[in-house]
């Protein structure tokens, strides 16, 4: 039995050799590759490696956007006992120096020049890197550094060396042992930089077993790779799951064209973040704001319908024939078309985890039809421990522990895991792993309870949940999901706590606010001067409005604000899987939070901000602060 994610893709190549493995779009056409292809792919970059000096327990990193030569490069390090890290590729220099050295790296596998040149950029502060491998030439004929390789070259020296020790790849492989580490996963790092979580083959595949016992796949079925491979949740669905089912892995054109690309391949399951997921909420309400009066009109009839039948699915009652009846020419003139749009309409199921979804969000794409489930877990422990079940979804938590996996809640309310899924602690930081593992228990850091069927509802971070004025416990994550269900709001930061009531600062939805400027002949020249227009906030604050109304008195956002800028991972405000960083948003704005709790109508900003290209740009505006009627 295989024991690592090399040896299942060996066992794929030989018994399905010619099935499909991966598909990779360029040019607008799907190419192909078999699992015998990959597997070769994998052996004789693997042997390019070895012949370059990469040794047993070094790391390799790999930047770029999802590609096959990304998840090759993996395997390969991995073959031959070695791991991998994966580094997001809008990532800054700091930030990649940092996890380099941390991490011990000596082979670093990028995509194409503009990830060469931030390697130069950082080379002499680099330790121990040997070689930069690209797979992406367009640029780089001119380069002379002979660190740099292109990706093919390394798997010709690989051909040579199997010439040389005819056999050794294969003994190699066979060595494998499901204790041996086969990736670092950075952690979000809402505190800082981010930690690496030590997993195993053993702890992945454990991972993909439990998941696929509640939710089998088979080996037909298509995976649309498109969310950072860094990211746990995407190690989950392309390599855990992937190798263990071996159902075909596709990759899109450009991150431009992921939309197309899905809808084309017709995914049978999806995994993403809350962000995606509200993303294409936005885009069905803005498309339905700019459609004909018949679109409209149906939308608006077949909406109610969907809900309904969400509802009673989630209460677990039986519709009504009439219901039933009513469901399916809605489903058949409405709900259909937008999954097609979405390409959502082949789905068995699609999973949303990272942080919580909101609930307006979810029973959203439950009245679409789509069986859109919650899970719940960390990096830590390889991405899930608790999920929805099917025909069990209950929207305000986040499911049942699958299998292998136990779940407690502390004293102090924390919610507590095991599984065999667990990492084997952080690398190269004892003090960390001895706070998060205490007792053979990973301790979260958020805060939860189970309801009374066993569900597992999260509240927040246990840092972050907020006691109101009333004394009662709020999560501002909660009313920051429901400000994010308006397609004119992309982010929602809400204070409150120790303050005397709840505020915002949000984010406006740049396309969106834009393109409702344009239609109602709105005159706009940046971001901020969009964001500051009277009629925006007019727009926004009806959203906040309706957000309000379903929110207990003491919860209601009384004073809010429109940012001149938009909140950003490459300024730390951010993590690269778009959680907040509040403590540094807190020390950044601490000016505007401080306006906000004062009866002034405005703050005046004068603020430097760095663009990814390293320029800088001083920005001096005033922003208007607007105050609600909440009859708390």
């Amino acid at each position: 039995m295989p024991e690592t994610l090399p040896q299942f893709l060996k066992q794929h190549a030989e018994q399905t050799p010619n099935r499909v493995a991966m598909r990779l779009r360029d040019y607008g056409i799907w190419h192909p590759i078999t699992w015998k292809e990959y597997y070769e792919h994998v052996k004789y970059f693997a042997l390019g490696l070895t012949s370059l000096g990469l040794r047993p327990e070094e790391t390799i990193a790999i930047i770029g956007d999802n590609r096959p030569e990304w998840v090759i490069a993996e395997l390969a390090a991995q073959s031959v006992g070695a791991k991998s890290i994966g580094i997001y590729q809008d990532s800054v220099v700091a930030e990649m120096v940092y996890i380099f050295n941390h991490a011990d790296v000596s082979f670093v596998v990028v995509e194409d020049q503009e990830q060469v040149d931030k390697i130069l950029e950082m080379w002499e502060e680099l330790k121990g890197v040997r070689k930069v491998i690209y797979y992406d030439p367009k640029g780089l004929r001119n380069y002379t550094e002979d660190f740099l390789m292109y990706f093919p070259k390394v798997q010709e020296l690989g051909h040579t060396y199997e010439q040389e020790n005819p056999g050794w790849f294969e003994a190699r492989l066979a060595q494998g042992k499901g204790s041996d580490l086969a990736i670092l996963s950075t952690t979000s790092g809402t505190t800082g930089n981010p930690k690496l979580a030590m997993l195993t083959h053993k702890s992945m595949l454990s991972m993909g077993r439990n998941l696929m016992a509640i939710d089998p796949l088979e080996p037909q079925d298509e995976f649309v790779s498109f969310l950072p491979l860094p990211w746990i949740g995407e190690q989950m669905m392309c390599m855990s799951c992937g190798l263990l089912v071996g159902f075909t892995i596709n990759f899109p054109e450009e991150p431009e064209t992921v939309q197309h690309d899905i809808r084309e391949i017709g995914p049978k399951v999806m995994f993403s973040p809350p962000r995606i997921w509200e993303n294409l909420v936005s885009q069905v309400q803005v498309k339905i704001e700019d459609s004909t009066w018949l679109k409209k009109k149906l939308y608006n009839w077949a909406m109610p319908i969907g809900y309904r039948m969400a509802d009673l699915q989630f209460r677990k009652e039986k519709p009504s024939f009439g219901m039933r009846a009513q469901y399916f020419l809605a489903d058949w003139l409405i709900f259909q078309e937008i999954k097609d749009l979405l390409g959502l309409r082949h789905l068995k199921r699609a999973y949303t985890g990272g942080a919580a979804l909101g609930p307006d969000v979810f029973r959203f794409f439950h009245a679409l039809g789509v069986n859109l489930k919650q899970i719940y877990g960390q990096t830590e422990i390889n991405g899930i421990a608790v999920v929805h079940r099917d025909r069990d979804v209950k929207f305000q938590t986040v499911g049942t522990p699958i299998p292998e996996t136990d779940i407690k809640i502390d004293e102090s309310g924390e919610i507590l895991m095991r599984s065999p899924a667990m990492m084997e602690g952080y690398y190269r930081n004892p003090e960390a792993t001895a706070e998060a593992i205490r007792e053979g228990w990973l301790h979260s850091g958020d805060a939860g309870y189970f309801d009374e069927d066993g569900h597992l509802i999260v509240i927040d971070r246990a840092k972050d949940v907020m006691t109101l004025h009333d004394g009662t416990k709020f999560s501002p994550q909660f009313i920051e999901n429901k400000l994010k269900f308006s397609p004119y709001i992309k982010e929602a930061v809400v204070f409150g706590g120790d303050w005397p009531y709840v505020t915002a600062m949000i984010n406006i939805d740049f396309a969106n606010v834009g393109k409702w400027a344009e239609n109602n002949q709105l005159a706009y020249t940046t971001y901020t001067d969009l964001a500051q227009k009277p009629q925006v906030y007019k727009l926004v604050g009806s959203h906040v409005k309706a957000s309000n109304a379903d929110l207990p008195p003491a919860a209601r956002i009384q004073r809010f604000l429109l940012l001149h800028k938009e909140l950003d991972a490459d300024d730390a405000e951010l993590t690269r899987t778009r959680k907040v960083r509040r403590k540094l948003i807190a020390q950044r704005y601490e000016e505007i939070i401080s306006a906000l709790y004062s009866h002034n109508p405005f703050v005046d900003v004068d603020q430097t901000i760095t663009y990814q290209d390293g320029r800088t740009a001083r920005i001096q505006t005033r922003l208007a602060i607007e105050t609600l009627e909440t009859n708390a």
